[in-house]
């Protein structure tokens, strides 16, 4: 899929579709089908309606970084997205983008997009290997999985675990680290406008000690390369939990063994 097409035939495209209401401001309406263990639709896939938004009016394909501040937790429904272009630059284009829901802003973000067409001239150093994971076929599927009361999220992502989370059992005293297989569940492929929002698709790393509400004060995202078609594989992880909160890291590989995407949060525990 290339970066810049988008298609009514798959779920991730059609909830993050926007329509353009004047300069600069377009309407867009979220839904209850990537709600989280908070009840509220996870903050990746509203930033992911965020930038669809943005994109609309900066001339680069690709975003390469991203900085998103979740003001107030979003709901399913009606939404506006401002957009503001601050720099069109001769290789990346800034803007910004503010989402309402209510008169109230629920987001703001700042990306600069870019061109991330393959450069075989590039230099490439890679100082680190992605997952060793068994063939996603070969990861079971927890049951609860299958059925999740209402985590929207888990019916519309597919996630492949080498072994049962400890955190499905109620343990409180595993390593907040864990890698899996993750891809869209009606066969979309990776894009880098959907890598921007599948960085924070993972259940959060601090599950493993017992933290199941937790939610995202600011996310910053690096889209590294255009992903291979593919299962991508996943690392998210915990480094320190204080002061009721916690950084998460993730890193997602695609099926090349190519860093396609990298973030770090800081979120909140409830």
């Amino acid at each position: 899929m290339s970066p810049d097409r988008t298609t009514e035939d798959f779920r991730f495209d059609r909830d993050t579709r926007v329509e353009k209401l004047a300069d600069g401001e377009f309407a867009a309406t979220l839904t209850d089908a990537w709600t989280t263990f908070t009840s509220h639709p996870n903050g990746g896939y509203v930033l992911g309606a965020a930038l669809n938004a943005l994109r609309q009016n900066l001339s680069q394909p690709d975003p390469l970084a991203v900085s998103a501040f979740f003001l107030r937790p979003a709901a399913p429904g009606a939404a506006t997205a401002r957009t503001e272009v601050v720099r069109e630059g001769r290789r990346t284009a800034t803007g910004q983008v503010r989402l309402e829901q209510g008169g109230k802003e629920i987001l703001r973000a700042t990306a600069t997009y870019g061109d991330l067409s393959p450069d075989p001239s590039a230099r490439v150093l890679t100082l680190d290997e992605p997952p060793r994971l068994p063939a996603p076929e070969d990861c079971p599927v927890p049951p609860e999985f299958d059925n999740p009361e209402g985590l929207g999220i888990a019916r519309s992502v597919d996630y492949r675990y080498p072994g049962r989370p400890g955190w499905l059992d109620g343990r409180r005293d595993g390593r907040p680290h864990a890698e899996f297989w993750m891809r869209f569940a009606d066969g979309r492929e990776p894009d880098t406008h959907a890598l921007a929002s599948m960085v924070d698709f993972a259940p959060p790393a601090v599950l493993e000690i017992g933290e199941f509400a937790t939610i995202t004060v600011e996310l910053s995202v690096h889209v590294r390369a255009r992903p291979a078609p593919g299962w991508l594989a996943c690392r998210v992880f915990t480094k320190h939990v204080s002061g009721g909160l916690h950084e998460e890291d993730m890193e997602i590989w695609d099926s090349t063994g190519t860093l396609v995407a990298q973030c770090r949060q800081l979120a909140m525990l409830l």
